[in-house]
Order: C-alpha cells, then sequence, then structure tokens
C-alpha cells in the first residue's frame, strides 16, 4: 500500500505503555496478567482507554478480545490487523505478547501524528488468554475471534481457581452463547493480513548480535502430557538388579533416546525441537530406600514440518515398547494434544524484509519455536506474518530484558511495510 507521507511510530507513548504495564500488572519480581483475571483486564483496558485518547475507534468481540482501528479511506475494505496477546505467565515479564500490541499502538499513533490516513482500516488486537497455563487450551482468544474455538474449552478449568472459562467470561461481560455457537468477528473476508510483532522467546538473536528477525514459520507441536512409566515398587537394598522392574531407569532410558532422536534428524536438516519438561516420581509412594515404580513425563516435540512431528512419534512409540521390554516396565505415552505448523506468507516476509533493507536495520530470517496467535490466523487461511525483537534471558520469567532501540526498529518496519509495501 502507499500512503502520500512518512508516519514514524510514537516509541514515547510506546515506553509510557511499558511502564504502565509494569506498575499495574507487577507482583513481586514478575508480571502476572492472568487470562479473564485482574492483570489482563488492566492491560485490555489501558489500550483500549490509549486508542479513545488517539481518537480511534475501540471495540470488543464476544470473547472480550480488544480492537483499536485507524479507519481507513475505503472503510469497507478488509483490514490489516496487527496484534498479539496480554496476557502472561505467572511471574513472567513485561514484554511477552505486549510488545506486539505496543508496538501495533506506536504506529497508529505515529499515522495520527502525521495525519496519515491509509488506504484500508488499521486495527490493533489485544488478544485473550493466548498463554496455555491458565486455562489448559491453546489460543482460546484468537480462536474465538475466528469463530473456531471448540466449545469444549468453555468448560475448562482455570489452573488456580477451578472456575471455567465460560463463568470467567460472563463474569467479565463477555457473550458466552456466542462462543459456544461458533460465531466469530473475523475471516479472510475481513481481514486481508495479520502482522504479530514478539519478542524472540530464544538466545538466537542475541548470539547473532542482531536486532529483527523475520519468522518464517511456527513450530506445531505434538505434547504428550499424560505419559507415564509403570514398573514395580521394590526394596533398593534387597532386590538385585535382574529383578528390577525400575521405571526411573526406564524413563531416563527413555529421554536419552528421544535426544539422540533429535540429534540423528537434525544432523539430516530436518527443524526438529523435542524436549521432557517434567519427569516426577510420585512423592507419596516413593522414597530413597525404594526402587520407583512409577514415573510421569510431559515429552513436548515441536517442528515447522507435521511429517517429522508424526515420524518422531511414531519413534518414540516403538522406543517406548522396546525399553519397556527389555526393562519390565510398561511406557505408556497416551495421546497427544496437536497444534498444526503453521507458514508465514512468503510475500509478506518478503515485504517485510524488503523494509529492513531499505532501512538499514540488520535482520535475519528464522523459525519460531514457540506458539504464536499468528499460527491460528494463518490456519484461517489469512495471510500472516511475525517479526521478532531481539531478547535477552529468554522468556516465561521475571527477567525479560528487550531493548527499547530493537523495539523501535521493530516499529519502523512495521510502519514502512504498511506505508510503502
Amino acid at each position: 500500500m502507499t500512503v502520500q507521507s512518512i508516519a514514524e511510530p510514537d516509541i514515547t507513548l510506546a515506553g509510557r505503555l511499558f511502564g504502565e504495564l509494569a506498575r499495574g500488572t507487577r507482583a513481586g519480581r514478575g508480571i502476572v496478567r492472568d487470562s479473564y483475571g485482574p492483570g489482563e483486564q488492566f492491560a485490555h483496558d489501558l489500550i483500549a482507554a490509549t486508542g479513545r485518547d488517539l481518537g480511534l475507534e475501540v471495540g470488543h468481540d464476544a470473547a472480550l478480545n480488544t480492537y483499536v482501528t485507524l479507519p481507513g479511506r475505503d472503510p469497507a475494505a478488509p483490514a490489516v490487523v496487527m496484534g498479539s496477546h496480554l496476557d502472561s505467565v505467572m511471574q513472567g515479564g513485561n514484554f511477552d505478547g505486549a510488545a506486539g500490541v505496543v508496538a501495533g499502538m506506536a504506529v497508529l499513533a505515529g499515522f495520527v501524528q502525521a495525519g496519515v490516513r491509509p488506504p484500508v482500516p488499521l486495527t490493533v488486537m489485544g488478544i485473550r488468554a493466548e498463554e496455555s497455563v491458565w486455562f489448559d487450551w491453546g489460543y482460546i482468544g484468537s480462536s474465538a475471534a475466528l469463530g473456531r474455538l471448540d466449545p469444549a474449552a468453555l468448560d475448562v478449568r482455570r489452573s488456580d481457581n477451578g472456575r471455567t472459562l465460560a463463568e470467567h467470561l460472563a463474569e467479565l461481560g463477555g457473550d458466552v452463547a456466542a462462543l459456544r455457537a461458533g460465531r466469530g468477528q473475523l475471516s479472510a473476508v475481513n481481514v486481508s493480513r495479520y502482522l504479530e510483532v514478539h519478542i524472540e522467546q530464544g538466545p538466537q538473536l542475541v548470539d547473532a548480535g542482531l536486532p529483527l528477525g523475520i519468522v518464517t514459520g511456527i513450530r506445531g507441536c505434538a505434547r504428550y502430557s499424560a505419559a507415564r512409566v509403570e514398573g514395580v515398587y521394590a526394596h533398593s537394598g534387597a532386590t538385585p538388579r535382574a529383578y528390577r522392574r525400575d521405571a526411573v531407569l526406564a524413563a531416563a532410558e527413555f529421554v536419552a533416546a528421544m535426544d539422540a532422536v533429535w540429534e540423528r534428524r537434525e544432523a539430516a536438516g530436518e527443524d526438529l525441537c523435542v524436549t521432557v519438561g517434567v519427569l516426577a516420581t510420585d512423592p507419596a509412594v516413593a522414597a530413597g530406600s525404594k526402587v520407583s515404580g512409577a514415573v510421569r513425563f510431559v515429552l513436548d516435540v515441536r517442528s515447522t514440518s507435521e511429517a517429522t512431528m508424526r515420524a518422531v512419534g511414531a519413534e518414540a512409540v516403538d522406543l517406548a515398547a522396546d525399553i519397556g521390554v527389555r526393562r519390565g516396565v510398561r511406557i505408556d505415552l497416551g495421546s497427544p494434544t496437536w497444534s498444526p505448523a503453521a507458514v508465514m506468507a512468503p510475500d509478506l516476509q518478503a515485504g517485510l524484509t524488503a523494509a529492513a533493507r531499505r532501512l538499514g536495520i540488520p535482520h535475519q530470517a528464522m523459525a519460531s519455536g514457540a506458539g504464536h496467535d499468528a499460527a491460528a490466523f494463518a490456519g484461517a487461511g489469512i495471510p500472516s506474518a511475525m517479526l521478532f525483537i531481539r531478547n535477552d534471558r529468554g522468556s516465561h520469567n521475571a527477567d525479560e530484558a528487550m531493548d527499547l532501540d530493537d523495539f523501535a526498529a521493530a516499529c519502523r518496519v512495521l510502519s514502512a511495510w504498511l506505508q510503502e509495501g
């Protein structure tokens, strides 16, 4: 699209918003913006109030996602949506998710201050409940907005208080009936493109010394959340090795074998991450003087290739069966939950790359290992793209360390693409 003049993002406004978000949602060292709770609501109220102060249109949908819109010269044209989530994990950082919403607000403020009216509507979307730690369900807000939320999600109970998503929604004024009926607000008919700015949640940009990444795709995830090893409890001193059915040793062998699968497939050029993030005995039964008879674990398999995820899942089942026979135990992985991989639109990648080059901002192409709402938009047939901002010390912790200059670079690329792309 082409506009008449250059609109520079309002980074001063962005800095103020980050400061207000931190002050309003900090709890101890970290940030708590709980999904459909007071912290997340504070963030949505702040973005809505800022939009009104800028003279922009502000609205909400049945799931209480927030929309701030700068009307276009053709108000009926499909909108360009910029957004991300405003919730956080418990004791998270201030930038995960929020950076994308604040970036959009900085860009819209720049358009307003420059007196630029774009040819099509530009909408900043503050998305609800992306983090699945509160309700064990992915992409709640974006899926609801797209009319693709499984009604079963409304009956999922929040992890800290046991109340259902439907109860939380109703209390805040959401339209539960509309969500149960699958009525959404967004589709490929009224949204032409979706762009999400987000901090990188790993170390690649820091290690490369680059401020920005242009995302090629979002890894899908096959997660085996109820995996178990069932052996036999026995006395640690009185049970010879040959008679043991040790769940801990079997679990350890399985974890090491899956790491070898990862190493082999990565060496062959496949995109893959394999993680066992939970590995635990039962504290009510296990003891230092016992051979352990049970272990539970969570196996997380991610790739930009669905074929790779399915192949690794099949290998995991075969390894579990083989180790189980040799160790005299039963390894049951259970059924995985499945989040499909998403490819970012090549033309949007090319446009963002060209904008970064015109501005002289160093960058690299990279895949996203974490899930993002952009995957939900891409899955709904809406061309989607992402910009990553360099961020030290990872994310999902209180020590996120995004530099405001790097954030400004992302905003400039986004604004330039909207004006020249």
